[in-house]
């Protein structure tokens, strides 16, 4: 009996291969349009599907594949005596193998000038219909998404007598419909946002879904006994990224890592200057901006050294090779070490470092920009999600409140300290100082506290002798005047925090009477 196989793939990598494998194995290859043309010019003996069908494309080709004599000859169970006398009766075949892949729906939602027409006809109707088809009835019909596959799918057909294995089959068919899953749900992600976007909608819809495309399994979660695995958007921009990012040396990178360099980078691509930021379980021990990146990292270090050991470093300024002697001078070991580019010759230095050979160096590529993406955290039974809290997100008003406006250097080290506290596990309280030459640092955090007043004393004692003359970020505002008090009594000179308490006016009033400026923003940023 004539095995037949129909392929029909918007990416023709590896096809004309497949193909000719296939008829070489002796299967009638069914095709259609662009694929059945690249298959005839690579010498593959092939049949278009409306010769086969007797039934021509029509419709600007939206109508080709949705055919009994296709679909019959997919679903077709051949172990069921009804199903084979209608194909008997109606004169189907069966179709043994079905490899397609999809129009390319989400590279055409970010093409230049697209219209909305065209994007709605990159919505593939035959393809996921024949996937699903296939997938559904895997036991007697192999399928094919992936062009990664072709040479595994080959290999099982000549070791198996022209029949794929059961659980190999199974696997293709789970990965079949994961494929279309994550199809459907960018249409809907783009139907949704159209529908966000009218006046008086929600910012979410009614469904919430969300795919991603695995890159590596890990070796654990964030305890040994959990296990975790790292996924790619396929809805995040072209673009440099973390996902993207290439790792010129070090170890595998874990859970954590990864989980950290993403709250390191966030805070480092706020700033216009040259940056630097250190971060240890997810909260920044040090960060600063200066004219030139070698100032700003030492001056990052110098934040909290004895907290930055084995953390994690981001940079928004590609990293130099003086930058990486610095580094490498200062002994401190760090996990991760990641920067837009990295010059050989830093990369050599880093290699050379007593903990070079562990230590993970990340090339971006490029600049991420802050991309707006829901946020997600799951609770028992569902999920939460929100917008994530992006510059620009919300806007605060700035006002000087109390009797003494902050001088030009605190209010420099206000808005520093501001998008720092940002980045802080809550009750949030930073202490930071404006020095000379453009340098700009974090002296103290206090981070995670279920108390201000516990987070400011932290805060304090970490800075030292640094808390005089500093200036105080608060991530919402102080509930009584106890936590700011705290800081005044360490030496800090100005403070900006939301407002918006009741007790605000006792708050100001503690900060006249120890002659400490102070700013409202109006913005609260939590970071539970």
């Amino acid at each position: 009996m004539t095995r037949r196989a129909l392929i029909s793939v918007t990416d023709k990598t590896g096809v004309v291969e497949f193909g000719r494998e296939l008829a070489e194995l002796g299967f009638c290859v069914l095709s259609t349009g662009g694929t059945f043309r690249v298959l005839q010019e690579g010498g593959v003996p092939a049949v278009e599907v409306s010769a086969y069908t007797a039934f021509p494309e029509m419709m600007d080709g939206r109508v080709k594949t949705l055919h009994p004599r296709i679909h019959g000859g997919i679903l077709a169970r051949r172990d069921n005596p009804d199903d084979l006398e209608a194909m008997e009766v109606y004169g189907i075949d069966p179709i043994d193998l079905v490899a397609v892949n999809l129009y390319r729906f989400r590279e055409t939602t970010r093409r230049p000038g697209v219209t909305r027409a065209e994007i709605v006809e990159n919505i593939d109707i035959g393809g996921p219909s024949m996937l699903r088809s296939a997938a559904k009835n895997h036991r007697w019909v192999g399928v094919v998404v992936d062009p990664s596959d072709y040479a595994g799918v080959i290999a099982a057909l000549k070791a198996h007598g022209g029949r794929l294995p059961e659980d190999f089959a199974r696997r293709l068919a789970g990965k079949a419909f994961a494929h279309t899953a994550a199809y459907d749900t960018a249409i809907a992600a783009w139907f949704d946002a159209e529908r966000a976007g009218a006046p008086d909608e929600p910012a979410f819809g009614e469904r919430f879904a969300i795919t991603g495309t695995k890159l590596a399994d890990l070796r654990y979660g964030e305890n040994p006994h959990q296990c975790a695995a790292v996924y790619a958007d396929p809805d995040a921009p072209d673009g440099p990224n973390l996902a993207r990012a290439q790792q010129l040396s070090g170890k595998e990178l874990s859970y954590n890592n990864l989980l950290d360099t993403d709250a390191a980078l966030g805070l480092a691509v706020e700033f216009d200057e040259p940056a630097f930021v250190v971060v240890k379980h997810n909260n920044p021990c040090g960060a600063a901006v200066a004219p030139e990146p070698a100032r700003a990292f030492v001056a990052a270090l110098d934040g909290d050294p004895v907290s930055a050991y084995g953390g994690i470093v981001a940079t928004n300024r590609p990293l130099d090779e003086a930058t990486a002697r610095l580094m490498v001078e200062r002994g401190t070991f760090f996990e991760v070490i990641v920067a837009p580019q990295i010059a050989p010759a830093a990369l050599q230095v880093l290699q050379g470092a007593t903990w070079g050979k562990n230590v993970r160096v990340l090339a971006l590529g490029g600049l991420p920009e802050p991309q707006p993406r829901p946020a997600l955290r799951m609770i028992s039974g569902g999920f939460l999600v929100q917008d994530t809290d992006l510059p620009g997100l919300a806007k605060p008003e700035l006002r000087s409140v109390g009797k003494r406006a902050p001088t030009a250097a605190e209010r420099h080290a206000l808005d520093f300290a501001w998008v720092c506290c940002k980045h802080v596990k809550s009750n949030a309280i930073l202490l930071a100082r404006a020095g000379d030459g453009g340098v700009s640092s974090i002296v103290g955090v206090g981070a995670g506290q279920m108390s201000r007043v516990d987070s400011a004393r932290i805060a304090c004692e970490k800075a030292g002798e640094r808390a005089r003359g500093a200036v105080l970020a608060s991530d919402a505002f102080f509930p009584f005047a106890d936590g700011l008090q705290v800081a005044i009594d360490a030496g800090v000179t100005a403070a900006i925090q939301p407002g918006g308490s009741k007790r605000d006016p006792e708050v100001i009033a503690a900060a006249d009477a120890a002659g400490v400026a102070m700013v409202l923003t109006g913005v609260r940023h939590f970071r539970h």
